[in-house]
């Protein structure tokens, strides 16, 4: 195994130990060198010994002091020095399968890869580890690990995952818990398929590999208008939904007595499908799910509200606003409501872009498109500014899914565009300052 430089930083370790771009490295401290993982983990050492072949074909040994977890200034050809891991299961819930055609070639790759899981917080199924990745997350104590878990029954698992191999790979869960290994479980739930009993069945089985298994959230599937061909799902109702978090919290309740934590927590969307109120803060205990989103409302009110308290009492006149998904517009209005309470010059509606472009049982801001806000927008009078949750664009903050830019979209609506975290406070601080365009 080994890996070549792709380029070397101005006055670091490396530089100064003439290591050149296009040279090759094989091992660090005598380890093997595949990843990212095994050069971040290998090289942080205060001695390390690097076994390399330059470009030109000449063998050399390099020992360095340095500082421990000082950067040796190399850097290679991608972010994980080999390619990313991919999914090889057919989930019959798995949001890529339900995408249209068309789309940017990103958006249908199935990440499965347990570095991004370390990195980035990403979740894996354990479907796709040899023996030898998971003895590497042993030794490297590479915690915590996201897993997808879905379901503990075996043999649902194959079949709701379409892997012969999904049931036998839970095994994992208990060696990664015996070694200490921190887990944080996604179960994400299907209506008379891995709910009901089977809900129990699998919060019971997690809760015996307490505490490494820290939290598992439980999110309803998210089914788009593009499922011909996918096996039939029925989406969650106010009753199967409201079902379902009776049958979360009664565990939870059970659990919290025994051990001080519920454990087992319902993704917001469960109580807006159950016309349920959205639980205070404190029920989220840590906001460790918050990504699957667990807790964001609550959270966002909270800071919200602490913020409100100590912003002062007089604002410009203001005139703004916010266009969000459906799911999230009532609890945004409810905040917009109370700080209207405070100044009477703020003026600040809230709209619901329904989802034509996945269909209307999408209701989350991260997935709506640029189209369908710019053709919501159209007639609506935005006052000064619109303000949109950063969610809503990829990564760089520059295009929507459907790929429409957010430089087409400032166009379009003829006022300034910000954009907003969830984090309550900076939604309050856009709220009542003045924003100037970069």
């Amino acid at each position: 195994m080994s890996v070549t430089v792709h380029a070397v930083s101005e006055k670091s370790i490396a530089a100064k130990k003439k290591i050149g771009c296009g040279d090759i490295l094989h091992t660090i401290n005598g380890n093997p060198i595949r990843d990212v993982l095994d050069y971040d983990f290998y090289a942080a050492d205060s001695r390390v010994v690097l076994c390399m072949t330059t470009k030109a074909g000449k063998e050399r040994t390099i020992k360095i002091k340095k500082d421990e977890y000082e950067d040796l200034g190399l850097s290679f050809e991608t972010y994980l020095i080999d390619r990313q891991h991919t999914c090889r299961n057919d989930c019959i819930f798995c949001f890529v399968n339900q995408m249209p055609p068309g789309m940017r070639d990103s958006l249908y790759v199935k990440d499965d890869d347990d570095r991004l899981s370390f990195l980035f917080g990403n979740y894996i199924t354990l479907t796709n580890l040899p023996e030898e990745e998971i003895d590497r997350i042993i030794k490297m104590h590479i915690s915590p690990i996201n897993v997808s878990v879905h379901t503990t029954n075996r043999e649902l698992r194959c079949s709701m995952m379409k892997n012969r191999f999904a049931g036998t790979s839970l095994d994992y869960l208990d060696k990664l818990a015996a070694a200490g290994i921190t887990i944080n479980a996604q179960l994400v739930l299907c209506p008379g398929i891995n709910d009901g009993d089977e809900l129990s069945r699998t919060l019971s089985d997690l809760s015996k590999l307490y505490p490494a298994v820290q939290t598992i959230a439980c999110v309803p599937v998210g089914l788009t208008k593009y499922r011909d061909g996918l096996p039939h799902i029925d989406p969650y109702n106010e009753q199967t939904a409201g079902e379902t978090i009776d049958r979360i919290e009664s565990f939870a309740a059970a659990f919290f007595e025994e051990h001080g934590t519920r454990l087992a927590f319902p993704a917001d969307e469960f109580f807006i499908l159950a016309n349920r109120p959205i639980p205070e803060a404190s029920y989220y205990e840590n906001f460790d799910q918050l990504d699957n989103g667990v807790g964001t409302i609550a959270l966002q009110r909270e800071e919200f509200f602490a913020a409100l308290e100590t912003s002062p009492e007089t604002i410009p006149d203001t005139n703004v606003t916010i266009a969000t998904g459906v799911a999230a517009q009532p609890f945004l209005q409810q905040l917009v409501d109370e700080a209207k309470k405070k100044w009477h010059n703020l003026e600040c509606k809230v709209v619901a872009i329904q989802n034509d472009f996945f269909g209307h049982t999408i209701t989350v801001a991260g997935l709506v498109t640029g189209r369908d806000l710019l053709s919501q927008l159209e007639n609506v009078p935005l006052g000064d500014r619109l303000l949109l949750p950063n969610c809503m664009l990829r990564h760089e903050q520059d295009r929507f899914l459907d790929d429409v830019l957010l430089s087409d979209v400032k166009a379009r609506v003829g006022v300034p565009v910000q954009l907003v975290s969830n984090d309550g406070e900076e939604l309050l601080s856009a709220l009542i300052h003045p924003y100037t365009e970069e």
